[in-house]
């Protein structure tokens, strides 16, 4: 191809495949300015003309603003930071279209009302660092004392929630339900008593009383149960809890009835407050989480498989 070469609109739209109306659109901007003129005052490009408008087809293809393109075609910005600009920006509105779809699914599934349904989108649509401002807003409140036990700020702040991109309708229930609770006063105050509880590592009189090879045994067995999905209450729990009241009988040399049983639920259950519970456990389905390691809720499953009543 002749560097010499001048080509006219209907040319260079039969070369690049653009219609003679974009071109001149094009041309009309300042984007790709014709070379010359012919006597009759037509507009002529060279090849330099039509690289460029090859090049500004390729990049309008892929989504970028004609505004960054002129950047481009000025030598203002190179391809390579235009396309990792707008690859960013991509990157956002797929989230943000992810999310959409999640809130859509969880709609449906739940057959949400109006206002539930407002609810639901004004919370999800917080940006990841709006979501975690909510989070960190209830960590400086809940911790934000001086007295605050470093250890519990820690441990609670190691397992901070976090929305994924994609996420399931199961997340994004867990955290619309999450988002409520951290707010909630009450549930502030309890969960930096027990936070710290569970940090200091301070044991309950019946976990001194019972002995370190004991509970170790529970708490595995009451794991295991849990993640297994066995609910306390049904008959598959049975065997497990038979066992831990026998071997706890044996230990205090007490009878393991119903009256055994109720002690032991009423001991445990110290340690147990619902709402701290269901927090870890949004937590966990939040993050994607299998097993938090230390903090598997086990006495709350204890507890209610304890006070299940059927005969011991």
């Amino acid at each position: 191809m002749d560097v010499t070469t001048l080509y006219s609109i209907g040319e260079l739209s039969r070369r690049t495949g653009l219609p003679v109306r974009t071109i001149r659109f094009y041309s009309d901007s300042g984007v790709v300015a014709p070379t010359t003129r012919s006597p009759a005052g037509y507009r002529l490009y060279d090849l330099d003309a039509l690289l460029r408008l090859e090049l500004l087809r390729t990049l309008r293809e892929l989504g970028i603003d004609l505004a960054t393109i002129r950047r481009v075609l000025d030598r203002e910005l190179s391809v390579a930071e235009a396309a990792a600009a707008h690859a960013d920006a991509l990157d956002v509105q797929i989230r943000v279209l992810q999310l959409r779809r999640s809130v859509l699914r969880v709609v449906a599934g739940r057959g949400s009302d109006p206002e539930e349904t407002k609810l639901m989108h004004r919370l999800t649509q917080l940006s990841g660092e709006e979501r975690r401002r909510l989070i960190d807003d209830f960590m400086d409140a809940t911790f934000g004392t001086a007295d605050a036990d470093p250890a519990a700020v820690a441990m609670v702040r190691a397992a901070t929630p976090d929305l994924p991109d994609d996420p399931s309708s199961e997340q994004v229930t867990a955290w619309l339900e999450l988002a409520e609770l951290v707010g909630d006063e009450d549930f502030r105050a309890c969960m930096r008593r027990t936070a710290e509880c569970q940090a200091a590592g301070r044991p309950l009189a019946i976990e001194s009383e019972a002995g370190e090879e004991l509970m170790e045994f529970t708490r595995q067995k009451v794991a295991e149960a849990v993640e297994s999905g066995i609910d306390p209450l049904s008959d598959r729990a049975a065997p497990v809890i038979d066992d831990v009241v026998h071997r706890f009988a044996e230990v205090f040399a007490r009878t393991p009835d119903k009256e055994f049983r109720d002690w032991m639920a009423q001991r445990f259950e110290t340690a147990h407050d619902p709402g701290v519970d269901r927090y870890w456990r949004l937590v966990w389905i939040v993050n994607g989480w299998q097993v938090v390691p230390n903090l598997i809720p086990v006495y709350p499953w204890l507890v209610q498989a304890l006070r299940n009543d059927r005969d011991a």
